[in-house]
């Protein structure tokens, strides 16, 4: 197991060997995986490696862990067992979570890149410092060491600038996104977003019963200020939702003129603006503003996750916000987060000394490397098929059949080859990107990739043959 580059493949290869454990037929019982010293002996890795491995497939719902017994894979379901319903996002949720699936709609960058190792050997050594006792009293906004840490980072001025009680944390994205609508009382507004858009954040604005005007980018990236200056003059708009940098699943990000106009027109309008920083640190080359950069922070919220850059190690949504400070206090408190503070306190240590934009050049590098990858094989096998935006960073494409086909139809042929994709109409509400796939490049090995791709490209022909 081990090697020369053991710090960037182990726990990949933990991964795929638990997958093959769990995939094994076995009846109608659950199927008890060996416990983490015995993998660790079994296999000649770290237990953190182990961990990581099983979090992983935790995060999946392939596994689950039973206090005090270890961990646990569910019977495994016929191959032949196809979500039947309607929903689209869950047949793609249910159906990534089968045995054997190649899953080419994941979005998870920092699995090219874990950062497990510094994390968890930080928190060992914090553990040491800290008395267990003092975790119970945890701050429902989150570590404070962590909250002045991004307050740091986030601040570029004396008058662009953030302190910590500016900052909060959330066990999750989802959650701190839901404290917002309900401290912004959004239920029944108008809210405009870029599309396409994350669909979890489609669906939750739809759960709170917010009307969602989108706001398409323009085929070049660019967005469409002239669109924008129609839909506050005509619309109640309560907050505009804007990509600090990249908008995904584009992968693509307005150029600084083009965001200045927007900046300019937003500044003219009595609306909030809430950034979307979830991908602002996956940029290939980050040189570029940023709407905080342009916006004075009276009417600014940002949010973001440290998911996207460290992994399921650190699932924490965060948002930075100089308004609405006694809602939002009372919301969280109201929520009670069970935060690790070790945990955070170990992140923000590897924000302090360095590590975390060090981590971040080589998650880079390899996100750039993926993507030329896959470029070259879309080139090469689906070349006259699809259309395609190179993306400016992430792990995903953003592809458009050339010819008009049923989507959802590619979609069910290529499960029936065990691979699966994300539909672009996830990506909106309103029947947007129809004829869009989003696309993963970085699962899998270079052969899977491959498979995939051909099996894609077979699926869209034969679709618009008929």
């Amino acid at each position: 197991m081990k090697g020369p580059r053991e710090t960037d493949f182990a726990y990949q290869a933990v991964y795929r060997y638990l997958t093959s454990l769990i995939s094994e037929p076995v009846g109608e019982e659950r199927v008890r995986l060996p416990s983490l010293r015995q993998l660790a002996v079994r296999l000649n890795v770290s237990i953190s490696t182990i961990q990581y491995a099983y979090a992983l497939l935790e995060k999946e719902g392939r596994v689950y862990s039973v206090s005090k017994s270890g961990y646990f894979a569910p019977p495994v379901p016929s191959a032949n067992l196809l979500y039947s319903g309607n929903d689209l996002l869950e047949s793609v949720y249910v159906n990534a979570r089968r045995p054997g699936m190649l899953v080419l709609s994941a979005d998870d960058p920092a699995m090219l890149q874990p950062i497990d190792s510094p994390l968890l050997l930080l928190e060992r050594e914090l553990l040491r410092q800290y008395p267990r006792q003092l975790q119970a009293h945890a701050q429902p906004c989150g570590e404070l060491e962590l909250r002045m840490a991004l307050a740091a980072r986030y601040t570029t001025s004396p008058v662009r600038c953030w302190n910590a009680e500016d900052v909060y944390i959330g066990a999750d994205l989802r959650g701190v996104l839901e404290i917002l609508v309900d401290a912004l009382e959004l239920k029944d507004t108008t809210v405009v977003v870029e599309s396409p858009c994350d669909w979890v954040i489609l669906r939750l604005f739809k759960t709170a019963s917010i009307r969602v005007i989108e706001w398409p980018v323009m085929t070049n990236g660019g967005l469409n200020h002239e669109h924008l200056q129609q839909l506050l003059d005509t619309e109640p708009v309560r907050l505009v939702m804007v990509s600090s940098g990249l908008n995904m699943p584009r992968g693509s990000r307005a150029c600084d003129d083009n965001r200045n106009v927007v900046a300019q027109l937003l500044k003219r309008h009595d609306c909030w603006v809430l950034e979307n920083d979830c991908y602002g640190e996956l940029e290939f080359e980050p040189d570029g503003l940023r709407f905080r950069d342009l916006l004075a922070p009276e009417r600014l919220i940002v949010f973001s996750t440290f998911e996207k850059i460290m992994g399921p190690e650190a699932p924490y949504g965060y948002l930075l916000s100089r308004h609405w400070s006694a809602e939002l206090q009372r919301h969280f408190l109201l929520r009670a987060f069970r935060l690790s503070p070790i945990r955070q306190k170990a992140i923000a240590r590897l924000y302090s000394n360095g590590r975390i934009d060090q981590h971040l050049q080589l998650l880079r590098r390899r996100l750039k490397d993926g993507k030329a990858q896959m470029i070259q094989l879309l080139q090469e096998r689906l070349g006259d098929a699809m259309h395609f935006v190179e993306p400016e960073g992430g792990a995903t494409v953003w592809v458009r059949s050339q010819r008009q086909v049923d989507v959802r139809q590619v979609f069910q042929r290529l499960l029936k080859q065990q691979v699966v994709v994300a539909p672009g109409e996830l990506f909106s509400l309103q029947g947007l990107h129809a004829q869009h796939l989003r696309l993963s490049h970085s699962v899998g090995s270079d052969q899977d990739l491959a498979m995939a791709l051909g099996l894609l490209a077979d699926a869209l022909r034969m679709e618009a043959m008929e």
